[in-house]
């Protein structure tokens, strides 16, 4: 594997994982939240020190692509209560479109020792525009607590 960590100039992610923002679009958006950027990027990576994300959600969409590696396995949850699995992998899907206010974690599976992606946050990101999950997201929706605990911290 490529020391992705170092070429890119990767750092600890609160969400656990790695990251480097790569861009922020220099004309803003007005949103009922205040400006924002009109879109951002960054590398998130998942390695063996780091197989999983925690649970959160942003406002804005985010488009995920995966450069290298994987397979990883996002776990999304959109404001209703349906949960969904979506692989990006080699054979298996390249891009996922997490729309904002959605639930999602990331981790790795299938014997991956590294997922690499891509992410593109439009409007761009705020961390005004964050949240991680509490542990009543798992009273909040009961019939997922199983599922979603591992990616909820205590």
């Amino acid at each position: 594997m490529r020391d992705w960590r170092s070429e890119l100039g990767l750092e600890p992610h609160g969400e656990g994982g790695l990251f480097r923002r790569i861009y922020t679009g220099p004309q803003e958006m007005v949103t009922a939240h205040g400006p924002r950027p009109s879109a951002s990027s960054i590398y998130y990576l998942l390695d063996g020190t780091q197989p999983s994300g925690l649970l959160h959600r942003n406002r804005s969409d985010i488009l995920h692509f995966l450069i290298d590696g994987g397979p990883l396995e996002y776990v999304t949850v959109d404001p209703v209560g349906r949960l969904a699995r979506t692989v990006l992998g080699a054979d298996a899907e390249r891009f996922l479109l997490v729309p904002g206010t959605w639930w999602k974690a990331s981790r790795l599976v299938g014997g991956a020792s590294h997922g690499l992606v891509a992410e593109v946050v439009t409007p761009g990101f705020d961390y005004a525009d964050h949240e991680f999950a509490p542990l009543s997201v798992l009273d909040d929706f009961p019939h997922l607590a199983d599922e979603l605990r591992e990616f909820v911290r205590a």
